[in-house]
């Protein structure tokens, strides 16, 4: 496969391993990528420093251990992380010790197949598509010789831990637990957020997932319902029992959150990012944008009202996230698959520090997170269901045609609703006459139609998609 088939998506570039994913390929990507970061951060930094980390799949630390030392051997001096740890410990890294920045391995939520290479920026975030595409213009290169650098290895988890900490209210999530007034579970997904919740609370926390396991149970270690059955199973299992309980789930790479309730109900981060705003707000006192990609719910901008903050808008994927973060004073920036980051913080998710805020808001609230979210549904008067489907297409010739086809035939209506309006910022975004919305996107680099819905209830949200699948299958024939 050659070069000109690297391509960087939404957060680095990954493949299957052994395939689109080899040593040649990190080997000759590493350096490049190392020199793009000497030539955007080098004159701020004054230092040759890279972080080099990785997360618990299969390999990943034999990977990151070859990329070292191709990286060293380039001229730069690498700082090689001596166990796993979540990717934002590496953007914290990055930022903390103001090198250059981070290079990561890592397939995030990708199934266990799947490796891949995240790239941070000094400034504790994903490198913009600017430099990723630099990265890829430069990819047949090749680097003047240079006098090797050095090889030194650091802990990943106990900076990043103090800065964490630094952020909540840390003793009183501790006397919520200690008195058995609040319950922690933590699916970490057989990934890198393993012993997370308790480094950071000194507390005794009950993992599930918590093995390394390199094929991830036969799913991903993505934070969706269809993989979390074994948690909402055991929160159910103490229904009438007194206390709140709480289910906190983290993807593979640790920067990506979701949540059960105590009612054993999955809580998307559509539903977490109001109940964190209010939190932010109410509890905190904190002010600030509130930054939502295209594919997040309308009840943000219902509670940016409430709180009479500023909003704004941007195509998937965190990087446009945190290039905003870095122009403005920003409260939160979230998405809607699980991606929450905050002003007070690196411009980057960051899974653990949104399990605390989580924490923190049960603690000062004594309220349950699925309490909480109907509380704003009320508030707001704003109630909506939300799903998302990934439909495979047939080839990529596909994706032309339907391309084409919402170009030459934009819809009137869908499901029988009539279109209001169309935003067209990221993908194909229908906003329809009853507030229900569908979001139509194409995968880049695979055959993949990705098929958001919003609406009043679960049943209308399921026939839009139905409709969304149907139309793409007529065209797909």
């Amino acid at each position: 496969m050659s070069v000109d088939a690297i391509k960087f998506g939404t957060d680095g570039w990954r493949g299957v391993i052994g395939a689109e994913f080899t040593f040649d390929r990190l080997l000759l990507v590493a350096p490049i990528a190392a020199a793009v970061l000497a030539d955007t951060y080098g004159a701020k930094t004054g230092n040759r420093k890279i972080i080099v980390g990785f997360d618990r799949r299969f390999m990943a630390e034999t990977f990151a251990k070859r990329m070292a030392e191709a990286v060293r051997l380039a001229g730069f001096d690498v700082i090689l992380s001596e166990t796993f740890a979540p990717t934002p410990a590496f953007s914290w890294a990055a930022h903390s010790q103001d090198v250059l920045g981070a290079l990561v391995i890592t397939a995030s939520h990708n199934p266990g197949a799947y490796l891949g290479l995240k790239v941070k920026g000094n400034f504790g975030g994903s490198v913009s598509p600017d430099v990723t595409k630099q990265i890829e213009a430069r990819l047949c290169e090749t680097l003047p010789d240079s006098q090797p650098g050095t090889l030194t290895t650091f802990d990943p988890w106990a900076s990043y831990c103090d800065g964490l900490r630094e952020k909540v209210d840390l003793a009183s999530i501790q006397q919520s637990i200690a008195s058995g007034k609040l319950t922690v579970f933590a699916d970490v997904m057989n990934g890198a957020a393993s012993t997370g919740l308790g480094r950071l609370l000194g507390l005794p926390i009950t993992e599930l997932n918590s093995k390394t396991d390199p094929l991830f149970g036969g799913g991903a270690p993505e934070p969706l319902p269809k993989y979390l059955s074994q948690l909402m199973r055991v929160i159910r299992s103490y229904a009438g029992e007194p206390g709140i309980r709480v289910g906190l789930v983290f993807d593979g790479d640790c920067d990506r959150i979701a949540a059960v309730d105590g009612s054993g109900e999955f809580l998307s981060s559509q539903i977490l990012i109001p109940i964190l705003i209010e939190h932010l707000v109410k509890q905190r006192g904190c002010k600030g944008e509130i930054i939502k990609t295209v594919s997040t719910s309308n009840l943000v901008p219902k509670i940016a009202k409430l709180y009479n903050l500023p909003i704004y808008e941007t195509p998937i994927g965190y990087k446009y996230i945190a290039d905003r973060m870095l122009e403005t004073q920003a409260l939160i920036g979230g998405e809607e698959s699980g991606g929450i980051g905050y002003g007070n913080h690196i411009p980057e998710r960051d899974a653990l520090l949104s399990a605390l805020y989580l924490l923190e808001t049960i603690a000062k609230s004594q309220q349950d997170l699925g309490d909480l979210y109907r509380a704003l549904e009320t508030q707001t008067d704003y109630y909506f269901k939300y799903d998302r489907v990934d439909l495979h297409l047939s080839g990529m010739d596909v994706r032309s045609k339907l391309m084409a086809e919402l170009e030459s035939k934009p819809f009137n209506k869908i499901a029988n609703i009539e279109v209001r309006d169309r935003n067209l910022a990221d993908g194909y975004k229908f906003n329809l006459a009853d507030d229900s919305w569908l979001l139509i996107r194409f995968s880049g680099t695979e055959p993949v139609l990705r098929l958001y819905c919003e609406a009043a209830t679960i049943e209308q949200v399921h026939q839009t998609l139905a409709w969304a699948q149907d139309w793409a299958k007529s065209v797909d024939n």
